[in-house]
């Protein structure tokens, strides 16, 4: 298919060609929209947090006239149904093992046989997880500032990272008594359960607030839009203290170990040599696991995907893929 014309690293803004939602068990309704064309190469999108859902700009690194490209919300984010900043929404069913069915359910819904995957972030740990368990059903991977989920990277980036951010580390350590802050996810997770709507309120604030200061380093600066939701900074919060203080329901160094069960699969790694929220030790471990996977450290960037570099290290291994 003929390629669309573009000045910069990302593609023209474009609207879905249609939305749906698909109901996949216990109560959940996912929401999910196609863009591009619909006889085009599939892809699909997985978000980070867990609970950021899918945005607007996504849609724009994939070549609109070779993809049809597929952007779902996890149980639980943006769109899909219940929302977990519904503090009544129950999250026993929102694991890594759900949303992997999720994604199979979703696949054989659209009649898709393989995705090529585009994940950022957490996304890349559910991405890994798909995978490993489900080899026919993705095609290529382009994952975008690497994460496994390992306690070792949960530690670093709630605990590790701390000296770099003083300030905003008192701040957030300070948020719960002295005795719980051995745990501060699982301190956190129990706050963003507590009756208290104040007591919920005030701890999304604090994790949210340490988030933010975190992903500063990347030079983005302070987020509006969704961020200042604090329907969305509940939901997510919320969300990403239930799995990290799981440890994602994966067994430790899982994915690292089981890597070798991608080696018929093309994959490009892409993190920032600056990310702090995924140093480039784990997109490094993963490139010497993976047989055939390539790593493209982007000199200068961190985290955000729309760091200099960064986004035209993805299109660019994207519109590879489509050639394929």
């Amino acid at each position: 298919m003929a390629r669309a014309l573009r000045s910069a690293a990302v593609y023209p803004e474009i609207e879905p060609f249609t939305t749906g939602t698909l109901t996949v068990g216990q109560g959940n309704t996912l929401f999910w929209e196609e863009c591009g064309v619909p006889g085009g190469r599939p892809a699909i999108v997985l978000h980070g947090g867990p609970g950021t859902g899918c945005s607007p700009r996504m849609r724009r690194l994939f070549d609109p006239a070779a993809y049809r490209t597929v952007l779902p919300d996890q149980r639980g984010s943006g769109r899909s149904r219940p929302s977990a900043a519904d503090p009544a929404t129950d999250l026993s069913a929102n694991t890594t093992h759900h949303l992997v069915d999720d994604l199979e359910a979703l696949r054989r819904h659209l009649g898709v046989e393989r995705f090529v995957v585009l994940a950022f972030s957490w996304g890349c740990t559910l991405a890994l997880a798909w995978a490993e368990r489900h080899p026919g059903s993705v095609d290529a991977m382009v994952l975008s500032g690497v994460t496994t989920s390992r306690r070792s990277e949960i530690d670093w980036l709630y605990r590790g990272v701390a000296p770099l951010f003083p300030e905003a580390w008192e701040r957030f350590a300070g948020g719960v008594p002295p005795a719980e802050r051995h745990d501060l996810v699982e301190a956190y997770r129990r706050r963003l359960e507590d009756p208290d709507a104040g007591v919920r309120a005030s701890a999304a604030e604090a994790w949210v607030d340490w988030e933010l200061a975190v992903d500063a380093a990347d030079g983005q600066g302070p987020r509006t839009g969704v961020w200042s939701d604090p329907g969305f900074r509940f939901g997510f919060a919320r969300l990403v203290t239930h799995y990290f203080a799981h440890g994602a329901w994966l067994e430790e160094g899982a994915l690292l170990r089981d890597a070798g069960r991608l080696a018929r699969l093309p994959g490009v790694l892409v993190n920032g040599r600056l990310d702090l929220q995924a140093p480039p030790v784990t997109a490094w471990e993963l490139s010497r696991a993976w047989p055939g996977s390539e790593l493209i450290l982007v000199p200068g960037a961190g985290h955000s995907p729309v760091a200099a570099g960064m986004d035209a290290a993805i299109t660019t291994a994207l519109d590879r893929f489509a050639r394929r």
